[in-house]
């Protein structure tokens, strides 16, 4: 049976590595502001691979151009935003470590995200008597942090795993504002991922579905309903140190919003995307780093804002690298 350690070194560091990682941004998508915690289009090729025991770095920055128009509106910070413009550009520093101890025959890891950044956020806010006006509003700060534990088995060709991931609501939140990074709620992602990849085509065939739970932020009395997510990549590796290939992702709220702060009812949110991906594998001294670009486009917007979003993600070992094991 092919080692993970082994493969990581065929394929390079790549999304995979992180399998377990979900990050969370304000951008207007679904939900309250808009917004799940989880951060679609975040897994890609190599889903379903948890890396070999030892400890890894992801940094990932994350942009966001949408919009929403129209007569459609949103709840945002307790208001009710109409004709919105959104540009997100955000980072998130993820820290992975896996146990060297086998569990439950497989490997499992522990992660923690510190997301910092902002929206950039022009929309036309609800006033009584049905008049508006327009609002433009921007932070740069540090959003909640999100633990979590991933659980990744290999057998042959195939890699799969189960990811639990908590946000927490202790980052820089402000009632009222209609750009925040932070969610102000709890919330909990469970999500199964699996990957086939051949090294000798070099055919990677990867998919992730889930669900996000989410508790009531006592800033709004707004609770988000339950969300449910699925990506998927189809991708091939040309030479050890290049790969290409294609991404998605869809998104469906299965549960209304309630609470009073659900001022436009259950606002269940949809959206689905197609994209692109390639990745870069290199060495800086004896350290592999893998380099990926993904773009996305999304389409069928309900509920949500509707644009290109995209990431760029560089992963790299802390220490001494996996060592190939046959």
């Amino acid at each position: 049976m092919r080692s993970a350690a082994r493969l990581l070194a065929t394929v390079g560091l790549g999304a995979g590595v992180f399998s377990s990682v979900l990050l969370g941004a304000e951008a207007v998508q679904a939900a309250e502001n808009g917004a799940g915690f989880y951060l679609l289009g975040a897994r890609g090729p190599m889903a379903g691979l948890l890396a070999p025991p030892g400890t890894y770095i992801q940094n990932d920055t994350y942009f966001y151009f949408g919009e929403l128009g129209g007569s459609r509106q949103l709840p945002v910070g307790g208001q009710v935003v109409a004709d919105v413009d959104v540009k997100l550009i955000a980072d998130f520093v993820t820290g992975l470590w896996v146990l060297p101890e086998d569990v439950m025959g497989g490997n499992l890891g522990f992660s923690a995200i510190v997301p910092f950044g902002g929206p950039k956020v022009d929309a036309s806010v609800s006033l009584p008597g049905g008049l508006s006006r327009g609002v433009e509003d921007s932070i740069f700060t540090i959003g909640d942090p999100v633990v979590g534990a991933s659980l990744g088995w290999h057998e042959g060709d195939f890699h799969w795993s189960t990811n639990l991931s908590v946000n927490i609501p202790i980052g820089d939140y402000h009632k009222g504002e209609i750009a925040n990074l932070s969610f102000n709620r709890w919330a909990a992602d469970l999500t199964f991922a699996g990957t086939w990849f051949n090294p000798e085509t070099g055919i990677d065939l990867s998919g992730a579905a889930g669900f996000t739970f989410n508790g009531e932020n006592p800033a709004t009395d707004y609770r988000t309903g339950t969300e449910f997510h699925t990506e998927w990549a189809l991708s091939k590796q040309f030479t050890p140190q290049i790969s290409a290939g294609f991404i998605g992702y869809f998104y469906q709220q299965v549960t209304g919003d309630s609470g009073p702060g659900a001022r436009l009812g259950d606002f269940k949110g949809r959206v689905a995307s197609l994209g692109g991906t390639v990745g870069y594998n290199f060495k800086m001294g004896e350290t592999p780093v893998s380099l990926r670009l993904k773009v996305f486009q999304e389409f069928a917007a309900k509920n949500r804002a509707e644009g290109t979003a995209g990431f760029v993600t560089v992963s790299f070992p802390i220490g001494t690298p996996p060592k190939q094991v046959e």
